[in-house]
């Protein structure tokens, strides 16, 4: 009986490990979930937070080596994308004008300098540059004055004839004096922008203290504002005779300093402005008044100043979501391809071309600006992923763009967001009232990188709960979700 017990014994044992390697072949065979099916999950995931629950979300993520799709939700939804479109201006720019083009400000007079460096009028004929700063007008001064220039005995008349007079796109309402909503023309200076500093005074009741920045004749200070405590402090604007007032209202604490960043009301007048300031930096004098006039024909050119290349302005366009800059690019384009006045209407035109010139799918498409600052705008997840490879992978104008993407956690309007998924994200941001989006690339440690969009309308949480969805969205696509 030992014996039979024993040869049971082995014959279970046997059974059993059979039954082992059967079972364990079984579940080897089962196939192992794939990196793209679980990053397709976490990315769900993402996108199913508590602050972005019965929003309208629109998302697709591509392999940018193969375009194979690894992720996507209504990516063929048209939805407003708010400063995401500046990807398609900036594209549709680049390809038109190349990196290296320079936008042109001329300056003419009656004829050359007279023996004491003196003309009649000077004439200034904007050519749509929306980067020139304080800066670069001290340095088109100083350009005139090696020229030979000491004195304008008459106007300083400009030609802002480039562009269209609208200087605010009809469907931005309501209009601020904020910077972001600055107005566009041919000639610009500061992005249409200028700082009012603000300091309390060192007792109560005391008046608090206004410095504008540039300081310039151009505005006037209407300071209403006090010391101590009451209504919060306000700075407003309006046109006057000659330039504008700055109103100051409220009040500040003792001693407390804030900055307030507004725009101009007339562009062509503050950038004429900025540069009669400027000449008299480096010794031209200007005797007359600043007018609006076109130049005449049988003007002689004292000098041709090129702007910076269109790769840095694309740059600060992209990595810093300028919105002037987006609409004084469209208006170029439109004057480059339909002659002046460059308008909204016909500059858009020219990027819908461009884009269905590269084959891109634009269905459901709809531009009305440059920056994305209208709630008319309307464009799909798949559409802007396609532009985004589309520009990177040029030959002619791929690295700059690239290099115009703000970095995740350290520079642009990702400076301060992203730093889960950190420098192995380049995107662009997008941000209007419970509007939010993000596209462009992000990179996986095993080095491939995805082309990507996700853009989110009518979230019903605080815009900083849905940014930090879309943070997590980006942090997932690199690993670190």
């Amino acid at each position: 009986m030992g014996v039979l017990s024993g040869q049971l014994l082995r014959q279970l044992v046997a059974v059993g490990f059979l039954l082992l390697a059967v079972t364990g072949a079984s579940r080897a065979a089962e196939p192992a979930p794939s990196p793209d099916a679980a990053l397709a999950s976490a990315l769900a995931r993402a996108l199913e937070a508590a602050p972005l629950r019965g929003a309208r979300v629109g998302a697709l993520v591509v392999d940018d080596g193969d375009g194979r799709v690894v992720f996507e939700r209504s990516a063929d939804q048209p939805l407003v994308p708010a400063s995401n479109l500046k990807i398609l201006t900036a594209l549709a720019a680049l390809r038109v004008f190349g990196p290296a083009h320079a936008f042109t400000t001329r300056v003419y007079s009656d004829a050359a300098p007279d023996a004491e460096g003196g003309v009649g009028t000077l004439y200034v004929r904007g050519g749509g540059d929306p980067g020139l700063t304080s800066e670069d007008y001290w340095r088109l001064a100083a350009d005139l004055h090696r020229a030979g220039l000491r004195r304008v005995r008459g106007d300083l008349a400009i030609d802002d004839s480039l562009f269209d007079g609208e200087r605010w796109h009809p469907s931005w309402q309501p209009t601020t004096a904020r910077a972001y909503l600055a107005p566009i023309g041919a000639l610009m200076a500061n992005y249409s922008a200028y700082a009012v500093v603000v300091t309390g005074g060192d007792a109560k009741g005391k008046p608090v203290a206004v410095a504008v920045d540039p300081p310039l004749g151009f505005f006037r200070v209407s300071n209403q504002a006090h010391t101590g405590p009451g209504k919060r402090l306000v700075v407003e604007h309006r046109a006057v005779d000659g330039g504008e007032e700055v109103v100051v209202t409220g009040a500040s604490a003792r001693g407390a300093e804030r900055t307030f960043q507004r725009s101009v009301l007339d562009p062509t007048g503050y950038a004429a402005s900025v540069l009669k300031l400027q000449l008299g930096a480096v010794g031209i004098t200007v005797t007359g008044n600043v007018r609006r006039a076109y130049v005449p024909e049988a003007s002689r050119e004292l000098l041709a100043f090129e702007g910076r290349p269109l790769s840095d302005v694309v740059r600060r366009f992209l990595k810093f979501s300028n919105n002037p800059i987006g609409e004084a690019l469209i208006k170029s384009l439109s004057a480059s391809a339909d002659g002046v006045p460059g308008n909204w209407k016909s500059g858009v035109a020219v990027v819908r071309r461009e884009l269905d010139a590269l084959g891109l799918p634009t269905a459901g498409l709809v531009q009305v600006d440059g920056s994305g600052l209208s709630y008319d705008d309307r464009a799909t997840p798949r559409l802007l992923v396609a532009a985004t490879r589309e520009a990177s992978h040029s030959f002619r104008y791929g690295a700059e763009f690239v290099a115009s993407l703000p970095i995740g956690g350290t520079d642009g309007t990702l400076q301060r967001r992203a730093h889960g998924a950190g420098p192995e994200l380049r995107a662009k941001t997008g941000l209007l009232t419970r509007v939010t989006a993000l596209s462009g690339l992000a990179r996986r440690a095993d080095g491939r990188t995805f082309a990507f969009s996700v853009i989110v309308n009518g979230f019903r949480g605080d815009a900083h709960s849905a940014i930090a969805a879309l943070d997590a969205f980006a942090a997932a696509l690199v690993g670190e979700g």
